[in-house]
């Protein structure tokens, strides 16, 4: 977790989105760049996590030994998600930060949801309680082939890792899972953008500086 100071103003709050391997946190690092160019604070932070409390519950959702079925992962994503709204999320938006967050309330949509088929009116009703009136301001949802992404997951993982309770999951859970995230987007297009994330790094980076300079009226970097 990272920050820079807080300028005047509330800041915004952008989630990123997606499968296993999309490039997620590497894309945060990039955006959180590009807005210190154009003079905003930014924090990044993720899900599950970024409070002390969501820390410990994260060791316990991604530990394959754990063994926790969809609907227990469920209340313990919305406990963490809760404490994390309260406890960083919030304050920091008050103080004018932007927020930049690896995973958040869509992510239990497709997991917990679409691929581990928990009802969807029960999925949102916990979304509420957990989260109240703090959605975010832009979605970017990082699309890539299961396939491709679990590869790269592996590799960034190396062979001495295992995979966590979601990597180690199989293809046809991690393809409902896509299906929800493209759902998502599709029901909610103001606030959620896809992005193929199947190309080279610097292309993606480009794509998503592009967008929220268009969103959020700033500036783009000089070319070199």
């Amino acid at each position: 977790m990272s920050s820079t100071t807080a300028g005047g103003g509330r800041g915004r709050f952008i989630t990123f989105e997606g499968g296993e391997g999309g490039g997620k946190s590497t894309q945060i690092r990039h955006l959180a760049a590009f807005l210190m160019q154009n003079g905003h604070a930014s924090l990044t932070t993720r899900e599950p996590g970024g409070s002390p409390t969501g820390e410990k519950i994260r060791g316990l959702l991604l530990d394959p030994d754990a063994n926790l079925d969809a609907m227990t992962q469920l209340m313990l994503f919305c406990a963490a998600r809760r404490d994390h709204v309260v406890q960083l999320i919030r304050p920091a938006l008050a103080g004018g930060q932007w927020v930049l967050c690896d995973r958040f309330a869509d992510s239990t949509r497709a997991y917990q949801g679409a691929a581990g088929h928990i009802d969807a009116g029960l999925v949102r009703t916990l979304e509420r309680a957990a989260i109240g009136e703090t959605v975010p301001d832009l979605t970017i949802i990082l699309d890539i082939p299961p396939e491709t992404g679990l590869a790269r997951a592996n590799r960034r993982r190396g062979e001495n890792s295992a995979a966590d309770a979601f990597e180690a999951s199989d293809l046809a859970f991690h393809r409902r899972v896509r299906d929800g995230y493209l759902a998502i987007a599709a029901a909610e297009p103001d606030r959620c953008v896809m992005v193929d994330a199947n190309q080279e790094e610097g292309a993606v980076a480009d794509a998503i500086t592009k967008l929220c300079a268009h969103r959020f009226s700033l500036r783009m970097p000089p070319r070199s």
